[in-house]
């Protein structure tokens, strides 16, 4: 069977370039970069060289990036540090969209007696800023929210975020796991204090993630151990790992041009969708997007039906509701956008890569009409 992979935002296919990078450190380069002879040496080298590639995709410098284990890691780091540098503040402000990488923390600090307070988004997965600005106050610990939405794409005007966070002198971490590598990522030009992405949604490794720390914010490091990383994270590093990761920034930053092909490949899709199937809705704002990302509801469906029958015939996407044993609840992302529950049960992500070819999309658009069409007359009883 062809698979046809539209699951992106969920992982990307390791480049092979990244691989082969990868390789050497994996078999006779060995050596743990803290070592002071020649082995451990080339792994110092090779993670040095490897922070200046990753450094370059985001504009910054190789001195600001710290490598983590992955971007829940960088995400857990970022927030918590900035808690125990600014107490005794306790005000976390974040939106109600947010990774659960965000939102299963705050949940945890909530708990903890941190004052939570999440911001609105408009129906179509956009920010309300002036909520935003009365929501960052002199309590005020941190601002965090996401680059991109992960579910729907929509991108957040990040740069005003930072412009209110920086009047309030309020430190800002920006979740940009979706956005770096599909759209340009600068830090400087955007403001973020820190910035949490990781290599596997850019064709890199998975395992491996960075965060970028601007000068002067002090970062302490969430997990303590050895010096490594400048004290900032303690542990043996996976050199193999960092090495992909630098490959594949290196990559990804070449290959930002062709995420207008891709994003040509979206639309297609999209547009054929919607014109061969009734009762299909796009949600989030089609013109503040990924590139890559498309989520589409399928009226009055379930997700979990749909993705099921999609997977028997070779295509890979994902739910914009979470699946679980014996239940389908609409996502928090779509019920936050207040997206009909009939429209957002049967949601489902599409998210393209620079490797979905355009015989790919062609096969999705033969396939899925069919799936719905099947579904919605075996399943004729749903939310109305």
């Amino acid at each position: 069977m062809r698979i046809v992979y539209l699951d992106n935002n969920a992982t990307t296919r390791l480049a092979p370039e990244a691989l082969e990078a990868m390789m050497p450190y994996l078999t006779e380069l060995y050596g743990n970069a803290s070592s002071v002879h020649r082995l451990g040496q080339r792994s110092r080298q090779a993670i040095d060289e490897a922070r200046v590639r990753v450094a370059e995709l985001v504009g910054c410098s190789d001195r600001q990036i710290v490598f983590t284990g992955g971007g829940t890691e960088s995400v857990n780091t970022a927030i918590r540090s900035l808690l125990a540098t600014r107490a005794p503040r306790k005000r976390i402000v974040t939106s109600t969209v947010e990774h659960a990488a965000t939102l299963e923390l705050c949940k945890a600090l909530a708990a903890d007696g941190y004052d939570w307070v999440q911001v609105p988004v408009d129906r179509g997965g956009m920010l309300d800023m002036d909520a935003l600005s009365a929501a960052v106050d002199e309590n005020t610990a941190l601002v965090s929210t996401l680059w991109a939405n992960n579910e729907t794409g929509v991108i957040f005007p990040v740069q005003r975020i930072a412009e209110i966070c920086r009047e309030r002198r309020v430190p800002f971490h920006c979740d940009g796991t979706q956005a770096v590598g599909k759209v340009p990522v600068d830090v400087n030009a955007a403001g973020v204090d820190l910035l949490s992405f990781a290599a596997h949604k850019f064709h890199g490794p998975k395992g491996v993630a960075a965060i970028y720390v601007r000068p002067g914010v002090r970062l302490r490091p969430l997990i303590i151990g050895g010096p490594q990383e400048n004290r900032r994270r303690g542990g043996t590093e996976n050199v193999a790992g960092i090495v992909g990761m630098g490959r594949a920034a290196e990559l990804a930053a070449a290959a930002l041009p062709e995420m207008t092909r891709v994003g040509a490949q979206r639309d297609r899709l999209e547009r054929e969708l919607l014109a061969r199937i009734e009762d299909a809705h796009v949600n989030g704002r089609p013109d503040m997007r990924l590139p890559n990302t498309t989520n589409i509801g399928f009226a009055p469906l379930q997700a979990e039906a749909i993705l099921l029958l999609l997977s028997e015939q070779g295509i890979c996407a994902s739910a914009g509701a979470a699946c679980s044993s014996g239940s389908l609840e609409p996502s928090h992302v779509l019920k936050a956008m207040g997206v009909p529950t009939r429209i957002a049960s049967g949601a489902i992500r599409f998210s393209l890569s620079r490797y979905t070819t355009d015989e790919e999309i062609d096969r999705a658009i033969e396939i899925v009409p069919a799936a719905i069409a099947r579904l919605r007359k075996v399943m004729p009883v749903g939310i109305r």
